[in-house]
């Protein structure tokens, strides 16, 4: 972090949106979290309106008007090494590059969902909603998954001393359906996407609408040209059968690969949900049929049930978690 300017630099940036903030240490304030630091001057840009990842950082310092000396980067991407190419946009960039462009001491770029997991530690009891189960395991590996336009997977463990974040893409291992409509649905998606398919092309915001589109194809009918966004809405809402099918289809698939993920990393600390969309969805998630699919292992659903999954509810984890990173 900077050691010298007043404010370091803390963003979200994901297929769809990028989130600024300012972060001071030590602040006193509305935005003052178990960090003891002060969260100032948030503001979101749409990623469209910038062609490049250092123009809407520039953009952002000079509608704040303060300089930073430290940024770091939550982006919904694999992080490995200097060069950056974002999954669901198309920016890309060169860390060191973009560092020197925009004048900073020190450029931090890392996982959206690594950064996520850094904030869980800090986050207040009441931005958490739980879904069943019981006590989490003090110092037991927690899992954390969440969709919104891909699909976002960490943990966290434990060093003895510090929790550890995950860099994980786990979005990306393989669907698996639940029943003869499920498969045949997954058949449909599955030549759409040349011949894999991934549970976050289920289980995010243009899952919604690829749910949508393959059960209009099974039921024979033409789809309605509909906006991610609008799927939800009329999914969550039940607008019809095939909606709520929508919307069951997805919740059971985002609970087949929370269970997947907790049973992976042993995370009896608890599993928690992320993600721009779940946190919306309220008591229809809770009525879902996702913590049925998390318990149903076969012989391991003893071993599940105890586990509990919590929808985070906090307005800006990642920036969180982005100052929890440049604090090291």
């Amino acid at each position: 972090m900077s050691l010298d300017k007043e404010f370091d630099l803390v963003a979200d940036i994901g297929g769809t949106n990028a989130r600024f903030a300012l972060y001071r240490r030590g602040g006193a304030g509305a935005g003052v979290g178990a960090m003891g630091g002060e969260f100032l001057a948030h503001k979101t840009y749409a990623c469209t309106s910038f062609a490049r990842f250092e123009d809407a950082v520039a953009a952002y310092l000079a509608d704040c008007g303060e300089a930073v000396g430290a940024a770091a980067v939550a982006i919904a991407n694999p992080v490995c090494g200097d060069a950056v190419r974002m999954t669901n946009h198309h920016w890309a960039f060169s860390i060191e590059a973009a560092r020197a462009e925009l004048g900073l001491e020190r450029l931090l770029v890392l996982n959206d969902f690594t950064a996520l997991a850094l904030s869980i530690p800090h986050l207040d009891p009441a931005e958490l909603k739980q879904l069943g189960g019981g006590e989490a395991v003090p110092e037991a590996a927690i899992a954390l998954i969440g969709p919104g336009t891909g699909l976002g997977v960490s943990g966290l463990v434990w060093s003895g001393s510090r929790w550890t974040a995950l860099a994980s893409e786990g979005g990306h291992v393989g669907y698996a359906p639940r029943n003869a409509r499920e498969w045949a649905m997954s058949e449909i998606l599955r030549k759409r996407y040349g011949g894999y398919l991934s549970v976050e092309r289920v289980v995010s915001g243009p899952g919604l609408s690829a749910l949508y589109e393959a059960y209009c194809v099974l039921d024979g009918i033409e789809p309605e040209v509909l906006s991610p966004a609008q799927v939800g809405e009329l999914a969550l809402a039940r607008a019809d059968a095939r909606f709520a099918e929508v919307f069951d289809s997805f919740c059971a698939a985002l609970g087949c690969a929370a269970g997947n993920l907790a049973l992976t990393l042993g995370a009896r600390g608890g599993v928690y949900i992320g993600g721009g969309i779940v946190p919306r969805w309220g008591e229809a998630f809770e009525r879902s049929p996702f913590r049925e699919c998390f318990e149903a292992k076969g012989r391991f659903r003893d071993y599940l049930a105890p586990i509990p999954a919590w929808v985070i509810h906090a307005r800006h984890p990642a920036l969180i978690g982005a100052a929890a990173a440049l604090a090291g």
